[in-house]
């Protein structure tokens, strides 16, 4: 591994009025956006954040001006850098944008936007090909999650090594097949709450307006969800995206819901934010273990997150959850969990201890990656509000 110097500083180079500042736009599993080395932006918080804005057209609906394409999913951005951390490979900041706001937010992980960073950072020079199979380790700043991941990197006629995107695997909601991406996450439980279970429950019980007591299952195993079955609140689970998306009463009355949640889970007020990340769960429909559809908060996911799924997953393998009744029997100690989705299926290994509960021990899933373009991501020099903080 080795990171490559930046002897000019971060944004330095300039293209007429703009900064230029190296980028690589990447697909990470259901998700896409830029990569930056953490050396190429301002260290200053608030200038960092402009500078993505400005990269990803926020805030505009239709993100005209920008590389975001538009949507929750397409308004992401990665940073990533090498780390001197004992047992750390590389370190990543994941930011969440929206489009029509002004506001990053670096505090959620993202297990998709995780799949590109160990393919970003060879391809961007801050890690170097171990073999056929390079493994690193990667800690994701925003909440401590660890997670080891391995991709494959083949060498060309020459000898020389590269990040192979061509394979047989599949992701439900991307297009094609692709190389693997595995990736074990090593800690997970109680990611941005205090716990795995933040409210000491593994259900609860909350009343809605007009419509009396919901019960819930608010978990953390990755992604900090609010478990409701769809028939709680009147819906069979089976709807479409934009079916759901157009149901006004369901999306306020889960935003309802969540504002509550937020609260018992130790989160404070959550209006603002992108999580808890409510998630309509239903009976199988094809076969899998559990039927989903989840919220980011406000709109339908086309599939689900992957640390969503992970926490997903494992909710229905905790008795007395509200997933735990809905869903098809989980037998073994290393059991495959198909989580159901708009788009598809995406299965979660997760390692069980039986004798404690059972307890979740380990988690593991492949994800996919693409590089898409490596060049210049170019942002008005005014956009730090002051040009040095680009330096």
């Amino acid at each position: 591994m080795h990171h490559t110097s930046h002897p000019e500083g971060p944004g330095t180079r300039l293209h007429g009025s703009q900064v230029a500042v190296p980028c690589w736009l990447l697909r990470g599993g259901t998700s896409r956006g830029p990569f930056f080395r953490a050396a190429d932006l301002p260290a200053d918080p608030a200038a960092r954040d402009a500078v993505l804005l400005a990269a990803l057209g926020s805030p505009d609906p239709r993100q005209i001006d920008g590389l975001g394409g538009a949507t929750p999913l397409t308004s992401k951005a990665g940073i990533v850098g090498p780390s001197s951390r004992p047992g750390i490979d590389l370190e990543f900041r994941f930011a969440q944008l929206q489009p029509d706001s002004d506001r990053v937010d670096t505090t959620a992980n993202c297990g998709n936007m995780l799949a590109a960073v160990v393919p970003f950072a060879l391809e961007a020079g801050l890690l170097a090909p171990e073999g056929d199979l390079t493994t690193a380790r990667v800690l994701t700043l925003n909440t401590g999650l660890r997670a080891e991941i391995r991709v494959r990197t083949p060498a060309d006629a020459a000898g020389r090594r590269h990040v192979a995107y061509e394979g047989s695997a599949h992701v439900d909601g991307v297009p094609g097949t692709a190389s693997p991406v595995e990736i074990a996450f090593l800690d997970t439980a109680g990611s941005v709450c205090a716990e795995l279970l933040p409210t000491g429950r593994v259900r609860d019980r909350v009343c809605l307006s007009g419509l009396g007591t919901v019960e819930v299952t608010c978990i953390d195993n990755g992604m900090p969800l609010v478990l409701v079955a769809a028939s709680a609140l009147g819906r069979t689970g089976r709807e479409t995206v934009a079916e759901l998306d157009a149901d006004r009463e369901l999306t306020d009355r889960l935003e309802e819901l969540r504002l509550a949640c937020g609260e018992l889970m130790g989160l404070g007020d959550v209006t603002g934010r992108n999580y808890p990340k409510m998630t309509l769960i239903s009976p199988p429909a094809s076969g899998g273990t559990l039927s989903t559809r989840s919220f980011i908060p406000h709109v339908c996911h086309t599939s689900i997150g992957v640390l969503a799924a992970v926490t997903a997953a494992t909710a229905c393998v905790l008795e007395g959850s509200v997933a735990h009744e809905l869903a098809a029997g989980v037998t073994g100690t290393d059991a495959a969990v198909s989580v159901e989705h708009p788009s598809g299926e995406f299965t979660v290994t997760l390692g069980l201890d039986t004798a404690r509960g059972p307890g979740v021990t380990r988690a593991a899933l492949v994800r996919t990656a693409r590089l898409l373009m490596a060049g210049d991501v170019l942002v008005p020099r005014h956009t730090a509000n002051r040009e040095e903080a680009l330096r």
